[in-house]
């Protein structure tokens, strides 16, 4: 197959495609907007204080804000005829929207205590263009003197006062800001809810504020009323309830499965799929209890978290006929998620700009899954995972399509997790932050090296997941067996004693199995979703081998050829590992605006019974979530270059198994933002980033010259990709597609490591670089990496 380069005809339509936008790019930005009529550019807002001037700019009216350059180029380039598809139309000067902007701005600064402000507004308008300006007269800040309550019932008083101190953001002495009374409102509110007030509302809640403007004081009165006819607030308690379950259709006819757990559940389940207590353990409201909103947040939320609900609606309560004993019959309504489901996933990874042509051995490679679901089981919301996935990687400069196949990639793994912690003794719930799982696992795994070596392993695992708080997440693997063994094809092996690469052979073609304990701590997971500023930190321990060696010394065991002891007749390794993913999330603002730095360092060291990883222990560096200019193993270890082979056929059979190293020092820097509200149904955002890091091995080694860890040498070793990418938020999910460049490249030295200046004009084409790459390393050199994928990296 012939090698696909910029000279066809998809590369320069892809070329031409560019040229278009950057071609609008540079005509008026003016020509859609119809005579008479001016285009706001600029807004400005004057004489405010710096600490509100941001957050006044946002009252101006959404159709008067001036338009991205990128979002107006889409509108003028693909909507006609008035039709809102792409970008957004232009914002078009209009009086009564700034007469209206005008008019919230001067009533959010006098929400911010300046009572006496006036604002006002002039237009400028010149070649179909327009100027906005705001102008505030301020006036003087007041400033809150005495505070007081009006409070009739004396438990509700007695309550306010406790909690006060606690919430409040109305204090003497601070700015007179109507917004924190608002706020102080709403948090007693919900401290009126967690102890038993059903029946409060917001409404009962007012404030009077006298203003005394000479002195630019206020005072502040709060006032709580009580109901319409009553002397006090009533307090209820919980009583019976009701949970109700649909068929997955939400369907409640036919036959129902209808039983009384206790004196309080009620249980009626319509898809007769569900045993009482797999729900009850998560309804946090007790009969007797007084009723607590949050207790009813969390019934909700946890219900919802067990992935067995499509519909998890809040509890719906009635009141109990009785003047004496205010209680609250409590009614949970559910529809089932459908039994099964299945799940498929993709990932393509490419080098240069040939991604058509995954083919021809240019360097590329895919990942497929397929994940199977299968809830409730046995009938106490539990999930069974059948996961299967198959990655290909391509590689040399075979034409043939199924000599292009460097390795393959199977697994298969089964998974059992239960919504709680299954122990031999008692343990609490742990369901007040989420929801805990206990996972039985099993994966197997064959790997195949063309011309090298076929790998089997199996392991078998069993997992515990809680949170500590809604920012700290734990999981604990006491028990992870791990056998593996490999095949090594003959003439492989002979290849490599010929060359005294034993240590290969000891790596991929030897018997070896495991028993490891595995921790993970994470720390503000719920938060990656979001546009907050926060810290993320996720750190993992795996200790492996310490039991089997202690048991091996006790028995005597015997040991194999090279010294080590064995168990049930095969060697078994002993390791520690370690791993660390920090990363800053920051939100710079409008437009979705955010940049993320993570660093993720990790080190692995053999003791004991093995003097080196495992190979699914190495580390291995490159692909989509990782260095994203290299495609996955063909990064490192530090400045090894393949160009030291002597044989090409031993070159191509170790190609992505030979660049592994016991150290990985990953980093990225990336910034998002937001590019088009709605893309076909979904919301367009871009990225750049900037990739950074490596593996290396502990020791030097003959098999990687130039790989060892050394701090002396350790920008010398680091890599460095830069690119960009774009993100299609389909709300359930993310696909993204990153293009990635080889800016440093450390297997070279001196100034040669910086590719990307030095060789820029051989980007798309091959040149005297290239050519020589080609004759020293036996395989074409691509600046550019792509990959597309589900998800983002980070």
């Amino acid at each position: 197959m012939k090698p696909f380069y910029p000279e066809t005809k998809l590369f320069s339509l892809a070329i031409l495609s560019i040229l278009l936008i950057l071609t609008a790019g540079s005509c008026s930005l003016t020509r859609g907007v119809p005579d008479n009529k001016f285009l706001v550019r600029n807004i400005t807002i004057d004489s405010v204080d710096k600490e509100f001037s941001d957050a006044a700019y946002l009252y101006v009216d959404r159709l008067q804000q001036p338009n991205s350059w990128f979002n107006l180029q889409l509108y003028y380039l693909f909507n006609k005829k008035g039709k809102k598809e792409l970008g957004e139309p232009p914002a078009i000067l209009d009086s009564n929207l700034v007469e209206f902007s005008r008019l919230q701005i001067q009533k959010f600064l006098r929400n911010k205590g300046y009572l006496k402000v006036a604002v006002t507004s002039d237009i400028e308008a010149k070649d179909k263009k327009a100027k906005l300006k705001f102008t505030a007269k301020q006036g003087p800040l007041f400033r809150i003197r005495n505070i007081q309550d009006s409070i009739g019932d004396p438990k509700v008083q007695a309550l306010y006062r406790v909690n006060r101190r606690r919430f409040s953001h109305v204090q003497p002495g601070d700015r007179f800001d109507t917004d924190s009374l608002a706020y102080d409102r709403d948090e007693f509110y919900q401290v009126m809810k967690r102890n038993g007030y059903y029946d409060f509302y917001r409404q009962y809640v007012n404030y009077n504020y006298d203003t005394t403007f000479n002195n630019s004081v206020v005072d502040v009165k709060m006032i709580i009323d009580n109901p319409p006819g009553k002397k006090e607030h009533p307090i209820y308690k919980i009583n019976n309830t009701l949970i109700t379950i649909s068929t997955s259709s939400g369907r409640t006819t036919g036959t129902a499965d209808t039983l009384k757990v206790d004196s309080q559940f009620t249980f009626i389940d319509y898809s007769r799929r569900f045993k009482p207590k797999a729900l009850t353990r998560y309804i946090f409201q007790q009969k007797g209890d007084i009723y607590n909103i949050d207790q009813q947040t969390l019934t909700t939320s946890r219900l919802s978290e067990l992935n067995v609900f499509r519909n998890v609606p809040n509890p719906v309560y009635k009141k109990v006929a009785d003047s004496v004993n205010r209680r609250l019959d409590s009614r949970i309504d559910i529809i089932p998620l459908k039994r099964m489901s299945d799940r498929v996933e993709a990932e393509y990874l490419h080098s240069g700009p040939a991604f058509f042509d995954f083919f021809s051995g240019s360097g590329a490679g895919f990942n497929l899954g397929n994940t199977f679901t299968n809830r409730n089981l046995f009938k106490q919301a539990e999930i069974l995972q059948l996961k299967i996935s198959y990655s290909i990687l391509y590689g040399g400069n075979q034409s043939a399509i199924v000599g292009a196949i460097q390795n393959q990639d199977f697994k298969i793994g089964l998974n059992l997790v239960y919504p709680r912690i299954i122990v031999p003794f008692n343990v609490p719930t742990l369901g007040k932050y989420g929801v805990p799982h206990t996972t039985f696992s099993s994966n197997f795994q064959l790997f195949y090296q063309n011309g090298l070596v076929r790998r089997r392993s199996f392991i078998n695992s069993l997992t515990y997941d809680w949170m500590e708080t809604s920012r700290k997440q734990h999981s604990l693997t006491p028990i992870a067996i791990e056998y593996s063994n490999g095949t090594i094809d003959s003439a492989a092996r002979s290849e490599l004693l010929r060359q005294n690469r034993f240590s290969y052979i000891y790596l991929i073609g030897r018997t070896v199995f495991t028993a490891s304990t595995q921790y993970t701590f994470q720390l503000n997971a719920n938060k990656l979703a979001t546009l907050a500023n926060f810290t993320y930190f996720r750190g993992s321990i795996d200790v492996g081998g310490n039991t089997l060696g202690l048991v091996s010394r006790v028995l005597n065991t015997s040991t194999d050829t090279l010294g080590q002891r064995t168990l049930f007749g095969a060697t078994f390794a002993q390791y520690a590992k370690a791993d660390i993913d920090l990363r800053f999330y920051r939100n710079l603002g409008g437009r979705e605006r955010q940049f993320i730095f993570r660093i993720n360092p990790g080190i692995g060291i053999p003791f004991g019974n093995s003097n080196q990883l495992i190979f699914e222990k190495n580390y291995y560096a490159g692909g989509a979530n990782d260095i994203r200019a290299w495609l996955p193993r063909t990064l490192g270890p530090g400045q090894f270059n393949r160009a030291v082979y002597t044989s090409d056929t031993l070159r191509n059979r170790l190609k992505y198994l030979d660049q592994f190293g016991e150290i990985k020092i990953i980093g990225n820097a990336e910034y998002r933002y937001k590019l088009i509200d709605d893309f076909y149904g979904s919301k367009v955002k871009g990225a750049f980033f900037v990739d950074f890091g490596n593996v290396w091995r502990l020791k030097n080694t003959v098999e990687n010259p130039g790989g060892q860890f050394k701090l002396n040498n350790l920008y010398r070793s680091t890599a460095i990709g830069i690119g960009t990418g774009l993100r299609f938020d389909l709300s359930f999910f993310v696909f993204r597609l990153d293009a990635a460049f080889k800016l440093k490249d450390p297997q070279f030295t001196g100034a040669d490591q910086y590719v990307l200046f030095k060789n820029f004009g051989e980007l798309f084409k091959k040149g005297p670089f290239k050519q020589a790459y080609l004759q020293t390393n036996g395989e074409d050199y691509r600046f550019m990496q792509l990959n597309f994928g589900i998800g983002l990296p980070f």
